[in-house]
């Protein structure tokens, strides 16, 4: 299978992602499974410079950001749905709460898993630089496992994670040959290499050796270079998922990257049927779009080599 497929859990649903659409599925309160559909073209398409290794990580990683953003949007949407009085469905969340609700979250991200840690080890005795860089990825790394174990004990958030297994389920299946029934993907592995919680958990990994090169600054530098330097950090760590996910079957390789997969055992949980045929659902309809993509593409390939 030459296509590669990647998803993101969402409220009460998952979305699935191809090169060139996404689609979200959702469970709605009725019990059906609404879908919704987006194409997207990315910069990597028009221009050699962004598919550059590094590169090519930073943009894939605001391009997931942006379209998770716009997946969780759309399942916040179904989930406060009401039916008023005359029977029309309303809904309660506006685009600009949601905008604020994202802005915060990402600056809440920020100062507890990347500013935080480093104040903390500032304030810290540590004098030597090698050690100050070790202790703050420490920090950090523990920090990250701490606030995933702590919400992994809220009950929605529980459901979130069987939909993000259910999603890793699909994929899994899909990348074996299996035939995609909810029985079958039932039976599939809840761990992916590709998996987002691998990528964070290496991001922290490779900032202690990114940060190396950087000292011990004063600390309004030190704040800066935390931030400045995420991109650097988050395109080395895409690469080596990339790679991960090409080479599974190199058992020294997933033998190194074990404590990713291991991570994923607190980020998800064993999902339903219900739940797995939502995830199916989605991925069905995203490889649907993509195979009408892919014929139009051979038919206007088609229509140039005839003018030609």
């Amino acid at each position: 299978m030459s296509t590669s497929y990647g998803g993101q859990a969402v409220l009460e649903g998952v979305m699935m992602r191809g090169p060139s659409c996404w689609a979200v599925a959702i469970r709605t309160q009725s019990g059906e499974i609404e879908e919704v559909v987006r194409s997207v073209r990315s910069p990597m398409e028009r221009h050699r410079i962004w598919r550059l290794p590094v590169i090519r990580g930073v943009i894939a990683l605001g391009e997931s950001l942006a379209i998770g953003f716009r997946a969780l949007a759309i399942s916040a949407n179904y989930a406060a749905q009401t039916e008023g009085e005359d029977g029309e469905v309303k809904t309660e969340i506006t685009r600009a709460q949601i905008i604020f609700s994202f802005a915060i979250a990402i600056g809440f991200a920020l100062m507890l898993f990347k500013v935080g840690p480093a104040l903390i080890t500032n304030w810290l005795p540590v004098d030597d630089t090698a050690w100050f860089v070790i202790v703050e990825g420490v920090i950090r790394v523990s920090v990250f496992i701490a606030y995933i174990a702590l919400i992994g004990l809220i009950p929605d958030l529980k459901r979130v994670f069987q939909y993000h297994a259910a999603e890793h389920k699909a994929i899994n299946a899909l990348e074996a040959g299996a035939e995609l029934t909810p029985a079958n993907v039932q039976r599939f592995s809840l761990i992916h290499p590709r998996c987002g919680t691998a990528f964070l958990l290496w991001v922290m990994v490779i900032g202690i050796f990114v940060f190396a090169f950087v000292g011990r600054p004063s600390w309004p530098w030190l704040i800066a270079s935390r931030v400045l330097l995420l991109p650097v950090i988050a395109g080395l760590a895409y690469e080596l998922i990339r790679f991960a996910g090409k080479h599974q079957s190199n058992r020294v390789l997933m033998w190194l990257l074990a404590p990713g997969l291991w991570l994923q055992r607190l980020t998800t949980r064993k999902p339903t049927l219900e739940q797995v045929e939502v995830s199916i659902r989605a991925l069905a309809e995203v490889r649907r779009l993509e195979a009408e993509a892919s014929d139009e593409r051979k038919q206007l390939e088609r229509r140039v080599e005839v003018m030609a």
